[in-house]
């Protein structure tokens, strides 16, 4: 920048010394027809009696004299008016007219036309995250299935470059989440998002291009299609034993859907059967994918609830111990804290949190382990030492459920899940801070939540 800007000081100084000159220039003649006019006017000679000019011509020359000077001056003003609209003229088309060849500002500043209104280009950049991310999670499934047909070292090529296209993803939610926060520079944030976007997408087109070549559903898909039917038989007795073991929780929303997506899967898979058998091969090879789809959600609904009872377990079984170190980190602030200031403050609250929980774990009445768990590791987190090697056991245990269950509830809803979700979970997976990625991973949940309740659930 400085270059430019001291290459431009000579030019604007020459422009100064031109004007000024010509100023000059024009005082001078004024100055001189003034004088001029002024000789003019002066007349020493004494009239002689009887030279035969009579009194009355004397007074008319005198008087048109006289009119020389005001006429004079008058010229004197149009004439520097009209020289200083000229220049303001002039300096008005230098600078709303772009730039000319030869000047070193050419292509400094874009022209506004070229960038698209911020509106617009934040929600480009919304659509092209949560499209990105669809794609991986399709391509995803699809790998899972290819596993079973194809060798390890030809489908390891595709998971590098959908590991790829992860990292160009975790990059975009990052720079968007930097934008939310108050980037100041807001459209070369979101053109970055779409640029991130755009570069994963390109790697997952690449990678979904070959797995199709390599899978050949529409030359020979009897091996997938077995396969699937597979996978099909073993996911529905797993749904029934989900169903029983969960039958009074919160997650048996998730085993009807498993049930929906099962159904789902049966229409497409004998369809399959239909158009293979008809030489439809293109269709055949359509609606197994779209079975495969169908079973991958199921999977991940059964999967979860068979999860999320494996870590309530584990929960319950961890909530005693960690009591006890919780009072193990709470300690050292008894006996050197002063009764004030955050540190107090937040003791305060540790202890209280605390004793709510040995309440409710001995009243006998039903409670979320989890959510016991939960409390305890986020009471205890802002005043820990280390000395208790328990919490961060816990603390892992509660931010590493609260993450698949997000990333779960986006993959069987992500039709109507839009950015914002997956840039918290985005977020909450790269973290190192426990506590805080549970945060994340909790509001990145809602959000979906809320996003499918506006929405509807993805037919």
């Amino acid at each position: 920048m400085t270059p430019s800007l001291v290459r431009g000081r000579p030019r604007r100084g020459r422009s100064h010394i031109c004007a000024r000159v010509a100023h000059a220039l024009l005082g001078v003649v004024a100055g001189v027809v003034w004088l001029v006019l002024l000789w003019m006017t002066i007349n020493d000679d004494t009239p002689v009696a009887g030279a035969g000019v009579s009194a009355a011509a004397a007074e008319d020359e005198s008087s048109g004299t006289d009119l020389v000077l005001p006429v004079a001056a008058l010229v004197v003003v149009v004439v520097l008016a009209a020289y200083g609209t000229v220049r303001r003229r002039r300096r008005a088309r230098s600078r709303t007219t772009p730039a000319a060849a030869g000047t070193s500002h050419v292509g400094a500043y874009p022209s506004p036309a070229a960038t698209p209104p911020l509106a617009d280009l934040d929600e480009r950049s919304r659509a092209a995250l949560a499209d990105a991310d669809n794609r991986l999670r399709s391509l995803r499934e699809e790998l899972d299935f290819a596993a079973a047909d194809l060798r390890p070292e030809a489908v390891a090529p595709l998971a590098g470059a959908a590991e790829a296209a992860q990292a160009e993803l975790a990059a975009a939610c990052a720079i968007r989440r930097r934008y939310e926060e108050g980037v100041p520079e807001e459209a070369a944030a979101l053109a970055g998002v779409v640029g991130r976007c755009e570069e994963a997408g390109r790697r997952l087109s690449g990678a979904a291009e070959s797995l199709r070549a390599l899978r050949g559903l529409e030359r020979a898909p009897g091996a997938a299609l077995a396969a699937a039917e597979t996978r099909f038989r073993d996911l529905t007795a797993r749904a029934a034993g989900a169903e029983a073991a969960l039958a009074d929780d919160s997650v048996t929303g998730y085993v009807e859907l498993a049930k929906d997506s099962l159904v789902s899967a049966t229409v497409q898979l004998n369809r399959t059967h239909q158009t293979a058998a008809s030489g439809r091969p293109d269709e055949a090879a359509g609606h197994l994918r779209a079975a495969e789809t169908a079973i991958a959600r199921a999977d991940v609904l059964v999967t979860a609830v068979a999860r999320l009872r494996a870590t309530r377990t584990e929960a319950a079984r961890l909530i005693p111990s960690a009591l006890t170190g919780a009072e193990a980190e709470l300690a050292p602030h008894r006996d050197g804290t002063a009764y004030e200031g955050e540190t107090y403050a937040r003791l305060l609250h540790a202890d209280a949190v605390l004793a709510a929980v040995r309440r409710e774990t001995t009243s006998g009445q039903p409670y979320d382990p989890l959510g016991v768990l939960r409390r305890i590791v986020h009471a205890t987190a802002p005043l820990a030492t280390g000395r208790s090697g328990v919490l961060p056991v816990a603390a892992l245990l509660v931010a590493r459920e609260s993450l698949a269950a997000a990333d779960d509830y986006v993959t069987v809803h992500r039709e109507a899940v839009g950015a914002a979700p997956r840039v918290l979970l985005s977020e909450a997976r790269l973290t190192d801070d426990l506590p805080r990625a549970d945060v994340l991973a909790r509001e990145a949940r809602d959000l979906a939540e809320r996003d499918v309740r506006l929405r509807g659930h993805p037919a």
